[in-house]
């Protein structure tokens, strides 16, 4: 299942990046709604469930406060991967994009070791946010002044790194305990990636009242995956 669900998350990315480059109009309700999914995977699934299986291994204020370390830090690594990218010739930027695709891999890994219903809403969450991603590397390899060829080579790398970050996991297992801590970073990851990266992108693109009501509508469908899933 999870060799099918990498290749998933590979196609999502391919899809995101044909859409770049054909149907240029629809990107700010895709962005919109990745947004709301990868929000709504941090909120009503991972950080639950690092509070419970990190309460094996720390208080629930380290559980949360390690959530703002994985938001913190995601910050820092993304903001310093886009400096240093500034005016150089459009791959750093894409290969920081590729690198985050790798850690979506991982979460989704171990995730799955955690419960195959969390493994399952988790990769929900990677699949909506690659879709977004294969629309960013698109968009910065052409924008740093690379053309289409450059563009489609970081857009098959971007979409094999989840299938490489999930076959890391397979190579190591994690208490339960470090896992739920781990589980807190990777929540904080997704919080920021949603609500600081793909939502304030929808909205500039196009401040619509449809781009709020696509975010929307990706938090209401994970919630309600999430009840499925345990229920």
């Amino acid at each position: 299942m999870l060799a099918a669900i990498g290749v998933a998350t590979g196609l999502a990315t391919l899809f995101g990046g044909a859409l770049a480059l054909r149907l240029r109009d629809q990107v700010p309700l895709i962005f919109g709604l990745s947004a709301g999914a990868v929000i709504g995977v941090a909120l009503f699934d991972l950080i639950p469930e690092a509070l419970q299986l990190g309460a094996k291994a720390a208080q629930p204020a380290v559980v949360l406060g390690l959530v703002g370390v994985g938001f913190c830090g995601y910050m820092l690594l993304a903001r310093t991967l886009d400096a240093a990218a500034q005016g150089r010739a459009g791959h750093l930027r894409p290969a920081s994009l590729t690198l985050h695709s790798l850690l979506d891999g991982v979460g989704v890994g171990l995730a799955f070791q955690v419960a195959p219903a969390i493994g399952l809403v988790t990769a929900v969450a990677v699949l909506a946010h690659d879709v977004a991603d294969g629309v960013n590397t698109v968009t910065l390899s052409l924008s740093g002044g690379g053309g289409p060829a450059r563009a489609r080579g970081w857009l098959i790398a971007d979409a094999a790194a989840p299938l490489v970050g999930i076959g890391l996991t397979r190579l190591f297992s994690v208490g339960e305990g470090p896992l739920g801590l781990a589980i807190a970073l990777f929540a904080g990851f997704f919080l920021y990636v949603g609500a600081s990266e793909l939502a304030p992108a929808s909205h500039r693109v196009r401040p619509t009242l449809a781009t709020s009501l696509a975010t929307v509508a990706g938090m209401a469908v994970i919630w309600l995956a999430v009840r499925l899933a345990s229920g």
